[in-house]
């Protein structure tokens, strides 16, 4: 990941724009009124999905966090970003280059892990020996084949060298197996010389295939079928591309579902997200075994603010709640539950500015047997879920005598510390009062109490952060076009001279020139705008030009999009049609978006009875013909290429 991205995925957009401008929830969006000119109706639309703003208004401009930045304090733009390098706690480096080997290495990596999910399927649905795993899932977990499918869970054969065997034989090295976490090396000492063995990591287990947010494979979760073995669940190790502190199983299939429902609910284990998605709860992911992390829930708030943690009765009640309120980290340090610790969830909700609750599962039952049991008892579960306060208030009563003082007293010691840990006075009253009405005690006894401590204490920057504290940063999402626009920029960067070809085709299509605005993030801008300067002037060549101007920040960025073009059509005709669909493509993208965006203030102004709507809806129509301009043009490019 670039320091770019690391740095936009550490900032928010709708947390940074809320200092400035009041925003309110619009659809998907928020709307608010622009802070760069004088408006008396909303015009101003953020994306948290995007992670761009844009104003309808006099402005008409629009763009990242960087951009924002730029134009609120009128810096260029690597003073912007070092102000957000700042505030994110991320420190620049000084630009490395990935090695071409070592991109080639993470795609054949990939590609294994693909080949091996591949494997283990077939071993469960087309061989003998995975006959009983098929029948658990069949019978025990009430999956059906096309779940089976969907998911790709696999079998691994009762066998210390099934998978060795296999892939060696496809010509992969046994050192790629280890660094796919397919195998696994211990040492054995002889009488003379210490030998390593490798044997396959997955033996007898249902085999779950663990894939990042974009769908690409990272690694593997593994359960038992011998109730004797152990541990019950098994991950790849951490390698290249796994790691546990930052994925969640199941993200890549519900994306769309959480901002459908504007909600993620999040349960502890792999089986309970597949029978969930089974029943139609597709806004359901879970963890990797461990606490959740911030960076996991940064990931999360991409798609949703309000998450809801679904968990069992050892995990949310009265003991885990009190290990967790003496933060006993250490102690609940085990591989294969979600721990409880209200503190660190209560900072996650604040620094994240997420709506956190929690829903607890009755009868001692896992989700999966739940929404098997009455899937509309799940449902009514998830929507009675509590905020994490009155959550450790009602598991700390439950079957206690809150008449008894010393009970009382008890509680309390416990829950007002965590209010009083929360920034927000309104937040702090609320549940200072919610605490007192329900231990029918005056909230006086709180608000005089000796306080805790501080009232919120500063987040750490990364720097501050130990190495081995630090999770690998969830890589910010991105628009559909993200990827056209890298193609383009790579092509362009490659060959500058067919910009201005570009610019002729478009204009005998009656488009405009392509514009830095066509692109969509603001590193892209600015690289866009150096290769039109490489042209426009004339005391060096276009690729000397772009070699020594290139701001450093930028430099891993370029690398990336050289690499993504290695091989370009040598016939600058097929080049240049297909950079003409790739143009067509983004602004069509572009005009989609900002067509769905100006319905919301079209809407919202008609409610109020505001005048703008009618502007809003003439503004509707004008992109409507910009967008069959693009049609129409893509239509004639196609009947040229079938004369």
């Amino acid at each position: 990941m670039s320091q770019i991205d690391e740095i936009k995925s550490r900032i928010d957009i709708v947390d940074l724009i809320s200092e400035t401008v009041k925003l309110r929830r619009a659809g998907k969006n928020y709307s608010g009124l622009c802070p760069f000119h004088a408006e008396k109706t909303p015009s101003f639309i953020v994306s948290p999905d995007r992670q761009t703003w844009r104003c309808f208004g006099q402005c008409s401009e629009g763009g990242d966090v960087i951009s924002f930045v730029m134009k609120k304090e009128g810096w260029d733009f690597v003073e912007a970003l070092r102000y957000l390098a700042e505030r994110a706690g991320v420190k620049l480096e000084p630009f490395r280059a990935q090695k071409p080997e070592e991109k080639e290495e993470h795609e054949r990596l990939r590609g294994l892990l693909e080949e091996a999910a591949t494997f283990y399927h077939h071993q469960l649905v087309n061989t003998p020996a995975g006959r009983d795993a098929l029948d658990y899932l069949h019978e025990k977990r009430g999956l059906s084949d096309a779940t089976l499918e969907t998911f790709g869970l696999g079998y691994a054969p009762d066998s210390w060298d099934a998978a060795l065997v296999h892939f060696t034989a496809k010509g992969y090295r046994e050192q790629e197996l280890i660094d796919a976490g397919l195998l696994t090396v211990r040492e054995a000492d002889s009488t003379s010389s210490t030998t390593k063995r490798t044997y396959d990591r997955f033996r007898n287990r249902i085999m779950i295939p663990i894939r990042d947010e974009n769908g690409k494979m990272a690694g593997f979760g593994a359960r038992i079928l011998d109730p004797n073995d152990v541990p019950k669940f098994l991950n790849s190790p951490d390698t290249v591309l796994f790691s546990k502190s930052r994925l969640l199983y199941g993200l890549d299939r519900a994306r769309k579902p959480i901002r459908a429902a504007d909600q993620a609910v999040i349960v502890e284990g792999y089986m309970d997200v597949i029978a969930l998605h089974q029943a139609g709860f597709e806004n359901v992911i879970s963890p990797m075994g461990t606490a959740l992390t911030e960076d996991q829930l940064r990931l999360l708030k991409r798609f949703s603010r309000r998450i809801v943690l679904a968990l069992d009765p050892d995990t949310a009640g009265q003991a885990a709640v009190l290990r967790g309120l003496e933060a006993a980290r250490q102690s609940l340090d085990r591989e294969n539950e979600i721990r409880f610790d209200a503190r660190g969830l209560l900072r996650h909700e604040s620094r994240l500015q997420a709506d956190l609750r929690v829903a607890t599962m009755p009868d001692k039952l896992d989700p999966d047997e739940i929404v098997q049991r009455d899937p509309e008892q799940w449902k009514l579960l998830i929507e009675s879920a509590k905020p994490v306060i009155e959550h450790v208030m009602a598991t700390l009563a439950q079957g206690r005598d809150l008449d008894d003082p010393k009970v009382v007293s008890e509680i309390g010691d416990k829950v007002w510390p965590l209010i009083h840990d929360l920034p927000k006075p309104e937040e702090r009253e609320f549940f200072t009062q919610r605490l007192a009405r329900f231990l029918r005690v005056d909230e006086r006894a709180f608000i005089y109490r000796q306080a805790p401590g501080p009232k919120a204490r500063r987040p750490r920057l990364r720097a501050e952060i130990p190495a081995a504290e630090q999770a690998v940063v969830a890589v910010p999402p991105r628009s559909p076009s993200h990827r056209i626009e890298a193609h383009i920029l790579g092509v362009l960067l490659r060959r500058p001279g067919l910009l201005y070809r570009l610019d002729r085709t478009l204009q005998e299509s009656a488009l405009s020139r392509l514009l830095p605005e066509d692109f969509e993030y603001t590193d892209y801008q600015v690289l866009f705008h150096l290769v039109r300067q490489s042209l426009e002037q004339d005391a060096d060549d276009a690729d000397q030009y772009l070699h020594q101007n290139l701001p450093p920040a930028l430099a891993d960025l370029t690398d990336d999009l050289l690499a993504s073009s290695p091989s370009l059509d040598p016939v600058d005709d097929r080049l240049l049609e297909d950079l003409f669909r790739g143009v067509i493509k983004i602004r069509r993208l572009g005009l989609d978006e900002s067509i769905n965006q100006l319905r919301f203030l079209q809407e919202d102004a008609q409610q109020q009875g505001d005048l703008r709507a009618a502007s809003y809806l003439k503004m509707v129509s004008q992109y409507r013909r910009s967008r069959n301009a693009l049609d129409q043009a893509s239509s004639k490019l196609a009947e040229r290429r079938r004369e």
